[in-house]
């Protein structure tokens, strides 16, 4: 199994959120707590580092519009990742002051599933929101530790969403207008494993999740089986997306988070899959 580190400058407190832009060629993750956007030219391997002034959770490109939109703190926001300039989309959360957004994604049809947590760490008063693109943004599920890691089948019809507090990844059948149903349990994680965090799709509809605090990412089939687990020099593990010209490079992001003695904590790793994932969706608004 081939396994390698990007080189760069510094490890990151908590990245997180790798999203493939093929328009630019570039994988662009976020640091969540620095907190600041890394962009990976995988034509030269140059990183990019951009500063942000609020801790920033997550970045999807659009199609709609020039530039990106990005989960902050305190919302959804337009962002321009050569500048760090950003302009505010809208507060999903002003009744609950302590949360932040944490983690989001592009479904196949162009909206955005992003999901929050409380920053102190004390209260499940996490959502699943959903933003269309006509910037409107609806609550969708609620009660969660800690929102994570949104992915979906290959054919747009089944969210998956994660509860890294408890342990526990949902599914849900999700109709064409973005209504959700028939929430379900279709991941449990074992103490053992760690805490399931971010996730990706490959082609295959196979579901790749990263494990905190259990050093590696699996592969797990559509009902829930595990297929593969591939070992990671760090513990903390966030989450994965395929990149490439064929999606066949898969990134993945870790933290430093109480593992500062950790020699690769924090690090860009590139892992070798052996499939190829899917196409990266862009917000159509």
């Amino acid at each position: 199994m081939s396994l390698k580190i990007v080189e760069r400058v510094g490890r990151d407190r908590l990245g997180e959120g790798p999203v493939w832009d093929a328009f630019r060629g570039e994988l662009l993750w976020v640091d969540i707590l620095a907190p600041c956007v890394h962009r990976l030219s995988l034509d030269d391997g140059r990183v990019t580092t951009v500063p942000v002034d609020e801790p920033i959770g997550w970045i999807a490109p659009r199609r709609g519009g020039p530039g990106f939109v990005a989960g902050f703190r305190s919302g959804f926001y337009f962002l321009d990742v050569e500048t760090g300039a950003r302009r505010l989309i809208g507060a999903p959360e002003p009744d609950r002051p302590n949360n932040r957004l944490n983690d989001g994604k592009v479904d196949p049809r162009g909206r955005i599933w992003a999901g929050s947590k409380d920053d102190t760490d004390q209260a499940a008063s996490g959502a699943l929101y959903r933003l269309d693109p006509s910037l409107r943004w609806t609550r969708c599920d609620d009660d969660y530790g800690v929102a994570n890691g949104p992915t979906f089948s290959p054919d747009g019809r089944t969210l998956y969403h994660t509860d890294s507090a408890a342990r526990t990844t949902y599914a849900f059948d999700m109709d064409d207008d973005g209504g959700l149903s028939r929430r379900r349990v279709w991941l449990q994680f074992a103490e053992d494993w760690g805490y399931p965090d971010g996730m990706t799709t490959d082609a295959e509809g196979c579901v790749w999740v990263a494990h905190w605090a259990g050093a590696r990412i699996s592969r797990f089939s559509p009902d829930g089986a595990l297929m593969r687990s591939i070992a990671l020099p760090a513990a903390n593990i966030t989450s994965c997306a395929f990149a490439g010209e064929g999606l066949d490079r898969l990134f993945v992001t870790s933290s430093t988070l109480g593992r500062e003695d950790e020699a690769c904590a924090g690090a860009l790793f590139e892992v070798e899959a052996g499939v190829r994932g899917l196409p990266q969706a862009r917000f159509a608004g």
